[in-house]
């Protein structure tokens, strides 16, 4: 689960990490008043007008503005609210702006980089920082990865002062700051720990001309995985920002994932739905869709899961793809059948299932008098969907 960036500033305050002052705002009005609010206590009249959407590379879509005066705002303002703001992260589509964040400016003497991710080699909170933060810091990770430093923290000691100092040493935080970038980065440690985060992430992390360190932005992912234990996390959510479809497969536990191909996939297990999907595009084809049914799928799961598939117009033809195991394959069977009369398929459908109750399950498809093409193995039911897709 995503949030935005006035959100994640919020919680980082709480661990105190140092951000700008500033207001979320939803009309032109509030962005006005917003800046009012600010411009009363501030010695120079410099605002930052910022789209909030869940993508990064505003600033180069034209969705972060520096405002000097409060016409300026206002027609910043007017003019990133109800854009569909297109980054690097959005596609070409792009997203449409419904929220702003109106704060106060900052003078910006470094731009560095940190950030927290799990590191799945060493089973640890990787901290990554750099001295060139900015826009452009998957060029610097590309292209000049020995510019990034990284600390694996114990989760037992956290993340030391030692830890801390040094890197923010190394980072280019004069030294004056570092006892400030000390507290800053202990501070988004805890904030990633506590929130059950996937990523925690200030791009960029700045040191100010009086040498103040801010956080100019925030970036924070969690795990969904763990949202039952953070419900005000959960209030967060922000469902215009998320695709339509996976929002109605979370309403029946569906693990979905829109993608650009036309053959719609069903399978059971994160990882065989992964080796589907390569399987497809060995074979030539693209994937319309990531969708794990899970362990304890239902009829109603499986029809809901076909219904989804098929909101797609994209989609030319499903493959199903099931091992039992937990899952048996008559419940499978008996899903795909319903699910197949109820949405009136039209389009191809080959089904591969091996495991518990196997025979059972195949024997459900052969009499439903359906035209469900039977498959032997994955090879076998990628390239009988290809064929039938392409035919």
């Amino acid at each position: 689960m995503k949030i935005h960036e006035y959100q994640g500033k919020e919680i980082l305050r709480k661990f105190g990490v140092v951000t700008p002052r500033g207001f979320p705002c939803f009309t032109v009005a509030e962005a006005v008043q917003a800046a009012e609010k600010l411009g009363a206590e501030l010695a120079t009249k410099v605002w930052v007008v910022k789209a909030q959407i869940h993508a990064g590379g505003r600033g180069k879509g034209g969705g972060v503005k520096v405002a000097k005066s409060l016409d300026e705002v206002r027609t910043y303002s007017s003019q990133i609210l109800g854009m569909q703001l297109k980054t690097h992260q959005t596609g070409p589509e792009g997203q449409k702006v419904r929220r702003l964040l109106v704060e106060e400016g900052a003078d910006i003497k470094k731009e560095l980089y940190v950030g927290m991710v799990v590191d799945r080699v060493t089973q640890r909170v990787c901290l990554m920082a750099s001295s060139e933060g900015g826009m452009d810091i998957e060029e610097v990770a590309a292209h000049t990865p020995e510019k990034i430093h990284k600390v694996f923290i114990d989760p037992v000691d956290g993340l030391t002062d030692v830890e801390a100092d040094e890197v923010a040493a190394k980072i280019g935080v004069p030294f004056n700051s570092i006892a400030q970038a000390r507290v800053m980065l202990q501070g988004l440690y805890k904030a990633f720990w506590e929130t059950d985060a996937s990523l925690a992430e200030i791009n960029p992390l700045i040191v100010t001309g009086d040498g103040q360190v801010i956080a100019l932005d925030a970036k924070m992912n969690f795990d969904s995985n763990a949202l039952y234990r953070h419900e005000d996390i959960v209030a967060l959510r922000d469902l215009d920002e998320e695709d339509a479809a996976e929002i109605e497969a979370s309403k029946f536990d569906l693990s979905y994932i829109s993608l650009d191909g036309n053959i719609g996939c069903l399978v059971n297990g994160a990882g065989l739905a992964m080796a589907t999907m390569d399987t497809i595009k060995l074979f030539g084809a693209e994937p319309a869709n990531f969708l794990d049914v899970g362990g304890g799928a239902t009829t109603e799961k499986v029809t809901e899961a076909f219904k989804l598939m098929l909101s797609n117009p994209q989609v030319k033809g499903i493959l199903v793809n099931i091992f039992g195991g937990i899952m048996r394959c008559d419940t499978i069977a008996t899903g795909v059948v319903a699910a197949a009369r109820e949405t009136h398929l039209s389009v191809p459908l080959v089904v591969r299932m091996r495991g518990t109750n196997e025979d059972i399950g195949k024997q459900i498809l052969k009499d439903s008098g359906l035209p469900i093409i039977s498959a032997t193995d994955m090879a076998d039911a990628a390239q009988k969907i290809v064929a039938a897709v392409n035919a």
